[in-house]
């Protein structure tokens, strides 16, 4: 530090007693500006001892100023790695947010401690500008999970730079799943373990599923291949069972994929023909293979042939999972309203499939 610069820091701090006797809040906040503007110019000059000691002026000062002259302050010390700790420490603990938001978003003084203690006791407010840091270590987002707002845990899932442990990510899936909009920001981050997704995906309604895809078109292989995931899983669990005659496994495993009536689903898989197999599946956005599956479990007593399973891939291929779900949603009317039924439907090329012989 310059001669210059240190003489005036002792000129300073020699008139700081008396400044702060006299209590008079605008002649502490013009000391206040006067310290502060040579603690900034030569921060980076400055010994440990020298900033502690700048450190103790402008705690004593602040305290005697009012919240405005604070915050503006806080904004200009919460990007210096050589802030003064003890200070930055007090605003963020600051009961008035204009003072603690600064550096709680971006002060590198403040450690993990100091935010998991502040996230445990402050405002909300508070734990959202916690929330907006561009690091957060899995200490810190473990209190924001239990104790954050909808509006706190919403940022913190778009905020890539925040990590979690397994049981705070537990957590944040499982308010994702009565929570939309946390879904979405859970969706598109690239750290979200396959388990959390295929629980996101199981758990949505065709609606949230359908937006999750029109919103992130970069994830919706990812989400493809979690519904696949979980088909598969449901093929191996629910599928071999059905074989052994637990047929309503599979009704519940399509049911909950869909999600579709019940009754409906056992009326396609017992009574029609490969067509509403083939739909039921496609609407529950089912794969291929696991369609393939339910058409040899539930129509392999009609004897599909290579080319009626041909023909059926070609069907499956064209139509859309929305277009199925229209398709059932028509069945499905006069059962709401008590009309009679409009019979079956058959809108797919699949071949009628031949009798078994005798």
């Amino acid at each position: 530090m310059s001669a210059n610069a240190a003489s005036e820091s002792y000129l300073l701090i020699d008139e700081l007693e008396e400044t702060l006797a006299s209590g008079n809040a605008r002649d502490c906040g013009r000391m206040l500006a006067r310290v502060a503007d040579l603690f900034v110019s030569h921060a980076s000059l400055y010994n440990d001892e020298q900033i502690a000691l700048f450190d103790d002026v402008l705690l004593r000062l602040s305290a005697e100023i009012e919240m405005q002259a604070r915050a503006r302050l806080s904004q200009r010390l919460a990007y210096m790695h050589e802030a003064p700790p003890k200070l930055i420490r007090a605003f963020a603990f600051d009961d008035a947010i204009e003072v603690a938001r600064p550096v709680l978003s971006f002060s590198p003084k403040l450690t993990d401690a100091d935010l998991a203690e502040n996230a445990k006791s402050k405002s909300q407010q508070h734990l959202y500008a916690i929330g907006r840091r561009a690091s957060l270590s899995e200490t810190v987002t473990d209190v924001l999970v239990e104790r954050g707002s909808d509006r706190v845990v919403r940022a913190l899932a778009r905020n890539a730079g925040a990590h979690f442990s397994p049981l705070g990510l537990g957590k944040l899936t499982t308010r994702a799943t009565h929570d939309g909009v946390l879904a979405f920001g859970m969706i598109q981050r690239q750290d979200l373990p396959r388990q959390c997704m295929i629980k996101l995906i199981e758990t949505a309604s065709a609606n949230v599923r359908a937006v999750l895809e029109a919103t992130n078109p970069e994830a919706v292989a990812a989400v493809r291949e979690a519904v696949d995931e979980v088909a598969t899983a449901i093929r191996r669990e629910a599928l071999a069972p059905a074989r052994g005659e637990e047929f309503q496994k599979t009704v519940d495993a399509l049911t909950k994929l869909g999600p579709f009536p019940a009754e409906q689903v056992e009326r396609a898989l017992l009574d029609q023909g490969a067509d509403m197999i083939l739909i039921f599946a496609r609407a529950a956005r089912c794969s291929w293979v696991t369609t393939k599956d339910l058409l040899l479990t539930f129509a392999g007593r009609r004897s599909m042939s290579p080319d009626d399973l041909s023909r059926a891939s070609s069907s499956f291929n064209r139509l859309s999972p929305e277009t199925a779900q229209r398709i059932i949603t028509f069945r499905l009317e006069p059962l709401q309203t008590g009309a009679p039924s409009r019979g079956k439907i058959s809108v797919l090329p699949v071949a009628p499939l031949r009798p078994e012989k005798p």
